[in-house]
Formats: structure tokens, C-alpha cells, sequence
């Protein structure tokens, strides 16, 4: 009678693991052909025995049922972290190749949805599928910096934050091998994916001229976006402390200069943003969007003319700034407000006469003096309302009735199509 009772627990045990690798096997087969109803029935059948079952075979159920998790449905973020779920209970050298297989299909999934996501401009999903990424792949950091970026346009500041803070941490800069090579027909410099890819299309002989270049680091952005959700917390002091660290470990570097200066402007210390763009300006004096910059700034602070001065510098590096010509024109036009004060404030004397008479020509060179700035604007960017709208109410001041109707009807039909 014993022996008869341990024969039957052998025999049970015995049909339990051709049961639980028939299951599995039928999972797999229906997994293979797209039946995911019935691969979903075979393996809730195999989930009957993970109580009692082998480890090789429990691998092999977990990494079935993360490729099921995956290939349900809609492939939505929630049956995605079912499979990372399930994916991390496999393990056993077998089954390596089937692991890594999948590995890169849920990769692939995650960052192809990810960057769609941003097309779509929904970026907390985007946030998602970018940070499952990296915590698929940890050594992927780079998709870490994407969800942290992606969470910043969500305005989800403090989970952007601590991403941030993590990438920091790693020593993330973001630095990537590029690789380029002239096209022979069309002579145009490309990028290509991969060294042996652009070294088979020189041997080929199509194209030329092939070169390596380090990508510009994403570590002073990190710091930037660091040091600015900081400063909306109403934590300055980190936000500096910040970027003295950075600016400590790169002191050359003019981006990490601006973001510096950028974190005081948003403090409201514009002398202290003033004074770092001039250093900026010393490093980079070629720079037109550091001359406007320092043009805005500097009529901020009613320092008008350095003001003029930077914006002239840029438009001199840069003609075709519309900007830089709009706010010329502005600064010009500023000066009108106290000659109307000394208009309206005189009498009706005939020396106040005379006054009045030579504030209104004075009034009247400022009108001319900003046409050739709000021209200009328009010629570079015929579309700018605001030039147009200028211009016109300039034109009506002077008397030019015939160049006030036609930019009046320009503005017009700016303004319809806003």
C-alpha cells in the first residue's frame, strides 16, 4: 500500500510537468500565429502549476506571458508594464536569445510610442513610455534624459526634477559619435546611423569626404531646466548653487554662462543678467541674439543708449533681425511720451507757440527716424503685424495719406487672419 502511494504522488507529479510544458509549448505556438486568445488560455492553464513548477519552465511561462502582455491588444502603456513585470521573473542561459529578442521589441515599442507621443504634444504619456525605456534598458540613460525633458513640457516640474537629479548623479552628457560623409550626387553633407554603415557607402563610392564629430553635450540643458524648476519652486539658492556647480566643472562653456544668466533674469536681477551677457559678449562677440539680449535689457534698466547700441550690433551681424529692427523702431517711438508732456504742458504764449512748434518737428524727425528700422522689419517679414500697424499709424502722423491706406489694408488683412 505505501509503495503503491508513492507511485501514484510520482505518477501525478509526473503528468503535472508534461501538463505545465504542453501549455506552455500551445502558448507559445498560438503566440507565434497571433491567437492571443487562446495563447491567454493556455497560459492561464500553466499558471495552475507555478506553485509546482521547474524553474526552466517557469522562465519559459513568464517570458511568454510577456510576450502576450506586449502583443494584446493595443500594446497600451498598462499591458507594457505587465511585460516588464513578467520579463524580469525570466531568467536561465537557454533562454537568452529569446530574452533579448523581446528586450529590443519592447524597447523599440516604448521609444517609437514615446516620440509619437511628443508629434501628438501629449508629453506626461510621453514622460511614460520614454522613463519604462530607461528602466528596461538602465544602461540607455539617454532615454532617461528624454522622459525628464518630455515631463518639463508636461509641467510635471517636480518629476522632471528628480529625473534630472538622477541623470546628474550618472555623470549624463549626453555625447554621441557622429558620423558623416558627402553625398557624390548631391554633394550635401550626411548624417548617418552608424560608423559601418557610412564606411560601407564610402567603400561603395557614393559617398566622400567622411568625417567623425562628438555631438555637443545635453549637460548644460540638464542644469538649465534644473536650475529653472528650482527658481519656480521659489528655491533660488539651489538654482545657483546649481550652476556654480556646473559652471565649476566647465567654466568656458557660454551655454551653462547663459543659463546662469537666464536663472538671474527670471530672479529679476537684471544687473546681474546684464553684467554675464557683457562676459558672455566677450566670448562670443559675434553673437547677434547676445546683442539683442543686451539691447532688451539694457531698455529695461532705461540705459536707452546702449540699448540702441546692442541692437544696431545685431542687426550689423545679423540684417535680416526683425526683431532687433521692431524694438529699434520701439526705442525711437519711446521718446515721444515726454515730448507730449512738454507739448500739452505749454501755454498759449507766443514764445510757448514757438516751443510747441519745435517739440512737434522734433516729434516728427522721431516718426521719420523709425521708418527706415520698420521697413526694414517688413521687408525681411512681411507678415509682422506689428511693423505693418506701426508703420501705418506713422504714415497717417506725417500726412502720407496714400502709404497710410495701403499698409492700413495690409494690416487689415494681417489681423483677418490671426
Amino acid at each position: 500500500m505505501k509503495t503503491y502511494f508513492v507511485f501514484v504522488i510520482a505518477l501525478t507529479l509526473s503528468f503535472s510537468a508534461v501538463a505545465q510544458k504542453k501549455e506552455i509549448k500551445t502558448a507559445t505556438k498560438e503566440l507565434v500565429k497571433g491567437n492571443y486568445e487562446k495563447a491567454g488560455a493556455a497560459l492561464d492553464a500553466a499558471e495552475a502549476f507555478l506553485g509546482s513548477m521547474e524553474e526552466k519552465y517557469k522562465s519559459q511561462y513568464y517570458l511568454q506571458r510577456s510576450i502576450y502582455y506586449f502583443n494584446k491588444g493595443e500594446a497600451d502603456i498598462s499591458g507594457i508594464l505587465k511585460s516588464i513585470k513578467a520579463l524580469k521573473l525570466v531568467s536561465g542561459s537557454a533562454l537568452e536569445q529569446g530574452i533579448n529578442d523581446h528586450t529590443q521589441n519592447l524597447k523599440a515599442h516604448l521609444v517609437n510610442k514615446g516620440s509619437s507621443l511628443i508629434d501628438a504634444q501629449d508629453y506626461k504619456s510621453s514622460a511614460d513610455y520614454f522613463e519604462n525605456a530607461y528602466k528596461l534598458s538602465p544602461s540607455d540613460t539617454i532615454y532617461l534624459f528624454y522622459a525628464a525633458s518630455t515631463a518639463v513640457n508636461a509641467k510635471m516640474y517636480d518629476r522632471s526634477l528628480s529625473m534630472y537629479e538622477e541623470l546628474r548623479a550618472l555623470s549624463f552628457t549626453g555625447i554621441e559619435d557622429n558620423f558623416y560623409a558627402t553625398n557624390i550626387e548631391t554633394q550635401g553633407e550626411e548624417l548617418f546611423a552608424s560608423k559601418v554603415v557610412r564606411d560601407i557607402s564610402v567603400k561603395s563610392k557614393s559617398h566622400v569626404n567622411p568625417r567623425d564629430e562628438k555631438s555637443a553635450s545635453k549637460f548644460p540643458e540638464i542644469i538649465k531646466n534644473m536650475a529653472l524648476i528650482y527658481v519656480q519652486n521659489g528655491d533660488n539658492e539651489k538654482a545657483l548653487e546649481a550652476m556654480a556647480i556646473a559652471r565649476a566643472e566647465d567654466p568656458e562653456n557660454i551655454n551653462l554662462l547663459l543659463t546662469e544668466a537666464n536663472v538671474y533674469y527670471t530672479m529679476g536681477n537684471t544687473l546681474k543678467f546684464k553684467e554675464l551677457l557683457e562676459i558672455a559678449i566677450q566670448k562670443d562677440p559675434n553673437n547677434p541674439e547676445l546683442q539683442y539680449n543686451l539691447g532688451v535689457i539694457s531698455s529695461e534698466i532705461k540705459d536707452f543708449v546702449s540699448s540702441k547700441a546692442y541692437y544696431l550690433k545685431a542687426i550689423d551681424l545679423k540684417p535680416n533681425y526683425t526683431n532687433a529692427y521692431v524694438n529699434l523702431a520701439a526705442l525711437i517711438l519711446g521718446e515721444e511720451e515726454s515730448i507730449l508732456d512738454e507739448m500739452n504742458a505749454l501755454g498759449s504764449s507766443a514764445a510757448d507757440d514757438r516751443k510747441y512748434d519745435k517739440l512737434k518737428a522734433k516729434r516728427n524727425q522721431l516718426y521719420l527716424d523709425a521708418i527706415p528700422h520698420l521697413e526694414n522689419a517688413m521687408k525681411y517679414d512681411p507678415s509682422n503685424f506689428q511693423a505693418v500697424e506701426t508703420l501705418a499709424n506713422i504714415y497717417s502722423a506725417v500726412g502720407n495719406s496714400e502709404k497710410y491706406k495701403e499698409l492700413k489694408a495690409l494690416s487689415e488683412s494681417l489681423k483677418s487672419q490671426e
